[in-house]
């Protein structure tokens, strides 16, 4: 995800990601013990699962139905008021991690939006037929320059929005196979996350491990390329290996004679974006700063006009709209269904508010679950029956890792849950705080964008459910059931697979006395 402080002095990454007082004790107390307090999770995961696997349908809004309706569930099994339940949810759903991944959606969708509409995907297209670029070499190609771009924004899941609105239709009109193209872009989304500085992912596993952030991300690197270079070799096989959609002739000759180089002018917006979050500017400043470029470079090269990116569509009573409907940005319109506002920005908000609402909710039984006891009985069993050796003990702390994030499917709010956890195992064997951030962000980078319900497959389904309403040619059988890229996420599998190995022979492995980690501080 990404950094969502200001860089402040008084802007300190622990403040915003405080934990509850779990000494204390669970704060809602539940029939048949601590464990009852999972239940809206675990019917929500099993709704997810029947829904995306057994049934293949991936409608977010078929989630929130089970997240709902696992909550409500879980009231049923609370010793006494209500109230602190219902309360508690609320606690949960107005934590800052889950506020970051929707201001990240947002942004980045209405950023991803004025690049589509000023042609960005043409130019795309275009570059890669001039240069001879296949649809066997797209999916490796894209799963650089989607790495390249989220280590430099730091957000995961706005990367993923922005590729899959720009990258994926033009992979598929070339002949790349959609599924692998997919899961192209989620895997180098996890390599930013997971490597990039500003990233939220970095600095909460650096935090709760009591290490530097700048030691972290290059004690972190070797991992992280060992896994992005069998999965560049991965992605160029299967690409050759797996056919690709079968585009209607026509309506690709049509889409490549319409593309034009001066869409790739929207390079320098891109560039603008992780260039200024490279300087340590706010996330929300920094894809700001894109999108004032994009509305400059679509107005200025006709590539868009103003009422393209923002439209009011207003009755013919409305007050002064006969005098004003000269406006390039106001248009009169005699059908009531038709009244309102359209545009680049409104469409790009509008493909994630079902989203944000699930990720609300998740956060919310999320929470539920670590103070009602579930989640520290289960890390307290691990920690007294699995840790037993060091070896054992970093397998512990990746297979909890892992399993909590396909309870918490917001990668941040998993490792705020887990990291106290995570430091309390490692610090029994005295593993340097390097190696324990390491093993934390590892599982939880990889793991939040290859669940079908986790939050960036999801972000990145609902932007390619917004692409048959761009493009005539894109049809709702191109579009990617989450389900379906899991197999195919393999930064996110082999990043995974590098940490159970490193465990098993010590690769990596640092003890404390090798090297202490330096002051907590943000760099």
């Amino acid at each position: 995800m990404s950094d969502v402080g200001d860089g402040s002095p008084g802007d300190e990454p622990g403040d915003r990601f405080a934990q509850p007082d779990r000494e204390s004790g669970p704060t809602v107390e539940f029939y048949g013990g601590r464990g009852m307090s999972a239940v809206p999770i675990a019917f929500f995961i099993v709704w997810a699962i029947v829904q995306t696997a057994l049934w293949r349908i991936g409608d977010t809004g078929g989630l929130i139905v089970g997240i709902l309706i696992g909550l409500i569930l879980g009231m049923f099994f609370v010793r006494g008021t209500w109230r602190t339940y219902a309360n508690t949810i609320f606690e949960g759903m107005t934590q800052p991690v889950a506020v970051t991944a929707i201001v990240a959606w947002i942004w980045a969708g209405m950023f991803a939006q004025l690049l589509q509409d000023g042609g960005f995907v043409g130019g795309l297209v275009w570059l890669a037929d001039t240069a001879g670029v296949g649809a066997a070499l797209f999916p490796a190609i894209t799963f650089v320059l989607a790495a390249v771009f989220t280590t430099g924004i730091g957000t995961g899941y706005g990367a993923t929005v922005a590729f899959v609105g720009l990258f994926f239709p033009a992979g598929v009109l070339l002949g790349a196979n959609p599924v692998l193209l997919f899961g192209a872009i989620l895997s180098g989304a996890i390599f930013g996350d997971n490597l990039a500085p500003v990233s939220d992912t970095t600095i909460v596993s650096a935090v709760t491990q009591d290490a530097d952030i700048g030691g972290v991300v290059a004690s972190r690197f070797k991992y992280v390329i060992i896994a992005a270079a069998i999965a560049f070799v991965g992605y160029v096989v299967a690409g050759g290996a797996m056919d690709g959609l079968e585009v209607g002739a026509q309506a690709q000759a049509i889409f490549l004679s319409g593309s034009e180089a001066i869409g790739l002018i929207h390079v320098v917006s891109m560039l603008a974006v992780i260039g200024a979050a490279v300087a340590g500017r706010h996330i929300v400043e920094a894809i700001s700063w894109g999108i004032v470029i994009a509305v400059v470079f679509n107005l200025s090269f006709g590539l868009a006009g103003v009422g393209d990116i923002v439209m009011f569509n207003a009755p013919p009573d409305a007050p002064l709209s006969e005098p004003l409907a000269g406006l390039p940005f106001l248009t009169i319109v005699d059908n009531p269904d038709a009244v309102g506002v359209t545009g680049s920005l409104m469409t790009g908000v509008a493909g994630f508010l079902e989203l944000s609402i699930l990720v609300l909710l998740i956060i919310g039984a999320a929470q539920i679950m670590i103070r009602g006891g579930a989640f520290e009985v289960l890390l307290e069993w691990s920690i007294e029956n699995l840790a037993t050796s060091v070896r054992n003990a970093e397998l512990t702390m990746v297979g909890s890792a892992a399993l909590i994030n396909a309870i918490i499917t917001i990668n941040t709010a998993a490792e705020v849950a887990i990291g106290p956890y995570i430091s309390k195992i490692g610090e029994r064997f005295n593993l340097n705080g390097y190696r324990r951030a390491n093993i934390l962000d590892g599982q939880t980078a990889a793991l939040g964008y290859i669940f079908p319900w986790s939050g960036g497959v999801l972000a990145g389904y609902s932007a390619m459910q917004e692409l048959p309403d761009d493009y005539e040619w894109f049809d709702q059988s191109m579009v990617v059931t989450p389900i379906d890229v899991v197999p195919f996420v393999f930064q996110g599998w082999l990043l995974v697979a590098v940490f159970v190995v490193a465990a098993l022979t010590g690769f990596g492995r640092e003890y404390v006395i090798d090297r202490e980690s330096e002051e907590v501080a943000r760099v």
